[in-house]
C-alpha cells in the first residue's frame, strides 16, 4: 500500500502548530507517567572505599547491578572521604567499584529487604589489568578507551543540547562534518556509520544527509572505531561511527523533556522515558524539530577553447528545512535469570520545503556581460522510516558466555518534487519551466547471530553470522514544458535504476590476557552480491565477490599508567547508492553531479600504534597510523566546450595515507577543564582516468580546542575552535577554513534542570573554498551550507541525576553490559 505523505500534514502540523493543542498533550504525558511511578525507595547501601593503606579514595565508581539481569539499577561516587550512599527499594542486587590502576571490586550478592545495609570498609587493590575499559574524563564528553574503540557519552557535555545528531559529531575529535554534510573520519570520507551497532535508516538512503534531522535528545553516546576487529562489517577505509540511542534500564520512572528555540528558525523538543517494573521494562524517545536554514555560495568559472574563451558568474543562495519527527519505543522482558527479549519500533517523518535561488552572469571572450539568468527552484522533500527490531540474549551460568540473536527491517522512502523556473534578460531566450521527480524506497532486512565463549581465566572465543539484504527504486525524472503548455521528457535525464546488494558474513575471534598482555585475533569472510539494473536503457551489472578480512589488536599496559596498543585490519568500502546513480540532481544545470554504475569497490590495508598516557590532572592519547588502499575512489569534474560540467566518481588508484593524532585533556584547576586533539597526516595518490594522469601529495592537518569554565559548580562557559587547514587534491585545491562555538549554560531545580545557550558558528566562518582547474577549465568559489546558529535549549531529568564528567581516576562502568 503506498502511503501519499502529504495527507500526514493534517495530523501532525495542527497538533505542533496549536498552542492548546500542544499543552494538553505534554499534559496527557505527565499524567499517564506520573500515574504509575511510586515513592523513591528510601533504603540506603553505605560503604567506605580506601586502597590498601587505608588512604580514602575519592570518586571511585560505584555502580549498583541488578543481580537478575545484571542491568545497571543506579551508580555514584565516593566522596573527598571514599564514603558512598546508594538507594534502592526491594531485590537482590551486587556491587561494582572501580578506580583507576586497582583491581575492580565486585561484591557477593546483597539481598536488601527492609533495612539499611553498611558494607564497611572496603580494600581497593592495586592492579595493572584494567585494559577492557579506561576511562578518560572530558568535559566534552566522558571518553572510554577500550581495546578496538573509543566512546563518547553525550550527556555528559550540556552543549550538546539543542544540536543534531551531524553537528554533535562535527564535535568529536577525529571527526569532521563537510559543509555539505559529509562526514570524514581522520580526513577520508569512506567511514561506516552505524545506529545500535547496525545499519539504519535513521542514516537514509542517502547516507549522512539525514543526520540532520536526527534530534541529538534522543542520542546516548557515540563510539568511534578506528580499526574494528572482526565481529564489526568490514565496510569503511577508515573505520566505523556507531551512534547509541537511548535506553535505561534503571527501575521506576525516569526519563527527561527538551525544548529549544533558535534563530535562524530552529525550534523543537522531544522527552526519553523509561518505566521498570518486574521482568519489563518499557522505554520511548520522541524528537521533534522545525529550522529553516540559510545558505548561499558563488563561483566563478572560465573556459578556453581553441576558438574562443568565456567564463560567468553564479551566484547562490537557499533555504532549506522543515518538519522532522523521530519515535521510537520498546521493552525489554527478562525471562527468568538468563533469557532476555528486546523488541522496538520506530517511525520517523520529515518534511523539508527548500528554496534554491541560482543566478549565472554569462561573460563573453572581451569580459563584457553578454546574457543574466535567473534560476528559481522550490523543492519538497518527503523522507519517511520504519523500522523494527527484535534481539533475543541468552547467559549461561558461566560468566561471559553469551549467545544473541538480532533480526531488523528497515522500510524508507525519500520522494522529492520541484518546480523550477529560468529566466533570460535577453529577448531572443525563451523562458524555461521544468519539474523533477525524484523517487526512492528502500527495504532492508538483516538477521545476525553472536556468540561468546569464555575460556581460561581471561580469554574468550567470539564467533557469529550475519545477513543483509539491502533493494532500492529510484526513480528519477525531469520534464520540461513546451510553448503550448505541454510537458515533455528529457530523456537525458529519465531513468529507473534498481539497487540490490546482499551481503552474507561469518566471523571468528579469539581473544586473552597474560599479565599485563592483551592479544585478540579475528578473521571475518563477506560475499558480497551486487546488482545494478539501469531500466529504459537496460544496462545490467552484476557483481559477485568473496572477501576475506583479517584483524589483530595487541595491548600492553606498563608501570606509570603507559598503555601501548597496536592493532590491524584489512577495510573495503564498496560503492555507495548514491555513488552508482547515474544522475541525482538538477537545481544546478551547469554543473551536473551524479554517479558512476561502474564503480568499483576499494580495499585498504590499515595499522595503527597508539599509546594512552595518565599524567596529573590529565591524559593523552597519541596514535600513529597508515593506509595502503587500492581502487581509490575519487569525484572528479570534467567540462565541456559550452561550459558545462560534470561531476562524478571514478576508480583512479593507490592511496597510501600516514599520520599522527592526539587528544589530550587537562585541568589545571578544578574549575577549569581543557582538551583538544589535533590529526597531522599526507596522503599520496597516484592513478589516471581516460588516459589523463592523476597525482597528489598532500600535507594536511585538522584541530579541535575546546576549554570550559565553571563557577559555582552550576553555571558552566564554553567556548570550542575547529579548524582545517588547506589540502590539495587531483584537481585543485581546498582552501583552510575555521569556526568557533560557544555556549552558557545553568543548573536549575537542584540540577534536574539544564538551561543552555548554544552559538554555533559565532564569526560565520565556516564555509568551503575551493580552487579546481583541469583541462580548458579553471573554477574559483565559497559555499556555505549553514549560517551562524544560535539556540536557547531547556532540560528537564525526572527521576534521573545529572550526567556529570568524572575526574581523571574514575572507572568506566558506560559500556553496555
Amino acid at each position: 500500500m503506498s502511503i501519499d505523505f502529504r495527507q500526514l500534514d493534517c495530523i501532525y502540523l495542527p497538533l505542533i502548530k496549536s498552542k492548546q493543542n500542544l499543552k494538553g498533550l505534554l499534559l496527557v504525558i505527565l499524567i499517564a507517567f506520573y500515574s504509575i511511578s511510586f515513592a523513591q525507595p528510601t533504603n540506603e547501601i553505605r560503604g567506605i572505599v580506601k586502597d590498601q593503606n587505608k588512604e580514602s579514595l575519592s570518586f571511585a565508581s560505584v555502580v549498583l547491578y541488578d543481580q537478575v539481569d545484571t542491568s545497571v539499577v543506579t551508580a555514584t561516587s565516593s566522596d573527598d572521604n571514599g564514603a558512598f550512599v546508594l538507594k534502592a527499594e526491594k531485590g537482590t542486587y551486587y556491587i561494582q567499584i572501580q578506580f583507576l590502576s586497582f583491581q575492580p571490586f565486585i561484591s557477593d550478592p546483597i539481598n536488601f529487604s527492609d533495612r539499611s545495609i553498611d558494607l564497611g570498609i572496603i580494600i581497593l587493590e592495586q592492579s595493572s589489568e584494567n585494559l577492557d575499559e579506561v576511562v578518560v574524563s572530558t568535559n566534552r564528553s566522558a571518553m572510554e578507551i577500550q581495546l578496538d574503540k573509543r566512546v563518547y557519552n553525550l550527556d555528559k557535555d550540556p552543549m550538546n543540547k539543542g544540536r543534531n545528531a551531524s553537528e554533535i559529531l562535527d564535535n568529536l575529535p577525529s571527526v569532521n562534518v563537510d559543509i555539505d554534510g559529509n562526514v570524514s573520519l581522520r580526513g577520508s570520507e569512506n567511514v561506516r556509520i552505524l545506529v545500535d551497532g547496525k545499519p539504519s535508516g535513521l542514516t537514509g538512503i542517502r547516507g549522512t544527509e539525514s543526520l540532520k534531522n536526527l534530534q541529538g535528545n534522543i542520542l546516548e553516546k557515540i563510539e568511534i572505531i578506528t580499526n574494528p576487529s572482526a565481529r564489526y562489517d568490514a565496510e569503511g577505509e577508515v573505520g566505523i561511527i556507531n551512534i547509541v540511542l537511548k535506553k535505561d534500564k534503571k527501575k521506576g520512572v525516569n526519563g527527561s523533556f527538551d525544548a529549544r528555540a533558535g534563530y535562524p528558525e530552529d525550534f523543537g523538543g522531544g522527552f526519553t522515558l523509561n518505566y521498570r517494573t518486574g521482568a519489563v521494562n518499557f522505554f520511548a524517545n520522541y524528537g521533534v524539530g522545525y529550522n529553516k536554514r540559510p545558505g548561499s555560495g558563488w563561483s566563478i568559472q572560465r573556459f578556453e577553447t581553441a576558438d574562443t574563451s568565456f567564463s560567468y558568474e553564479r551566484n547562490r543562495d537557499h533555504r532549506r528545512g522543515g518538519w522532522s519527527n523521530t519515535f521510537r519505543t520498546g521493552a525489554n522482558i527478562y525471562l527468568g535469570n538468563d533469557h532476555v527479549i528486546t523488541a522496538s519500533g520506530l517511525y520517523s517523518y520529515s518534511r523539508g520545503d527548500n528554496e534554491v535561488a541560482l543566478s549565472y552572469r554569462d561573460i563573453d571572450q572581451y569580459g563584457e556581460q553578454s546574457q543574466f539568468i535567473s534560476r528559481d527552484e522550490a523543492e519538497i522533500e518527503l523522507e519517511q522510516t520504519i523500522e523494527a527490531s527484535f534481539n533475543y540474549t541468552k547467559t549461561f551460568k558461566r560468566k561471559g558466555q553469551q549467545f544473541t540473536l538480532d533480526f531488523q527491517f528497515t522500510d524508507a522512502k525519500d520522494e522529492e518534487s520541484s518546480n523550477i523556473s529560468e529566466v533570460s534578460d535577453q529577448n531572443t531566450v525563451d523562458d524555461i519551466d521544468q519539474r523533477v521527480s525524484n523517487k526512492e524506497n528502500e527495504q532492508k532486512w538483516l538477521i545476525q547471530t553472536d556468540y561468546i565463549h569464555p575460556w581460561g581465566k581471561d580469554g574468550k572465543i567470539e564467533t557469529g553470522l550475519k545477513a543483509m539484504l539491502r533493494s532500492i527504486d529510484n526513480d528519477f525524472t525531469v520534464e520540461q514544458q513546451d510553448g503550448l503548455g505541454d510537458w515533455t521528457i528529457l530523456s537525458s535525464f529519465d531513468n529507473q535504476f534498481l539497487y540490490t546488494e546482499n551481503i552474507y558474513a561469518g566471523y571468528l575471534m579469539a581473544g586473552n590476557k597474560w599479565g599485563n598482555f592483551q592479544a585478540q585475533w579475528g578473521l571475518r569472510l563477506e560475499y558480497s552480491d551486487v546488482k545494478t539494473v539501469l531500466v529504459n536503457t537496460n544496462e545490467v551489472n552484476h557483481r559477485k565477490y568473496l572477501d576475506f578480512f583479517p584483524t589483530t589488536h595487541l595491548a600492553y599496559e606498563f608501570e606509570g599508567q603507559n598503555t601501548l596498543q597496536l592493532s590491524y585490519s584489512r577495510r573495503i568500502t564498496r560503492p555507495r547508492f548514491w555513488s552508482l546513480l547515474p544522475f541525482f540532481g538538477y537545481s544546478d544545470s551547469r554543473n551536473l553531479f551524479g554517479g558512476n554504475p561502474n564503480l568499483n569497490p576499494e580495499y585498504t590495508h590499515s595499522f595503527e600504534l597508539g599509546h594512552l598516557k595518565y599524567f596529573k590532572n590529565g591524559s593523552i592519547l597519541s596514535s600513529i597510523y597508515y593506509r595502503h588502499t587500492t581502487g581509490k575512489n575519487e569525484r572528479l569534474i570534467l567540462s565541456d566546450s559550452a561550459g558545462f560540467t560534470q561531476i562524478y566518481p571514478v576508480n583512479i588508484g593507490i592511496e597510501n595515507s600516514v599520520g599522527v593524532e592526539f587528544t589530550v585533556s587537562y585541568q589545571p584547576w578544578s574549575w577549569w577543564d581543557m582538551s583538544g586533539s589535533v590529526n597531522i597526516y599526507r596522503a599520496i595518490m597516484e592513478g589516471d582516468y581516460l588516459g589523463i594522469d592523476y597525482f597528489n601529495d598532500t600535507y594536511a592537518w585538522n584541530c579541535n580546542v575546546k576549554s570550559k569554565w565553571s563557577i559555582a559548580k552550576v553555571f558552566h562557559v564554553q567556548l570550542s575552535l575547529n579548524y582545517i587547514s588547506h589540502m590539495l587534491d587531483p584537481q585543485g585545491e581546498i582552501l583552510s577554513r575555521y569556526n568557533i562555538d560557544g555556549g552558557l549554560s545553568l543548573d536549575l531545580f537542584k540540577g534536574k534542570g539544564t538551561l543552555t545557550l548554544n552559538a554555533r558558528d559565532i564569526f560565520n566562518t565556516r564555509k568551503r573554498r575551493y580552487i579546481i582547474s583541469g583541462d580548458g577549465f579553471y573554477n574559483e568559489g565559497e559555499f556555505q551550507w549553514r549560517a551562524r546558529q544560535f539556540t536557547l535549549n531547556f532540560s528537564y531529568r525526572l527521576n534521573q541525576p545529572k550526567a556529570k564528567g568524572g575526574k581523571r581516576g574514575g572507572g568506566g562502568y558506560g559500556g553496555e553490559r
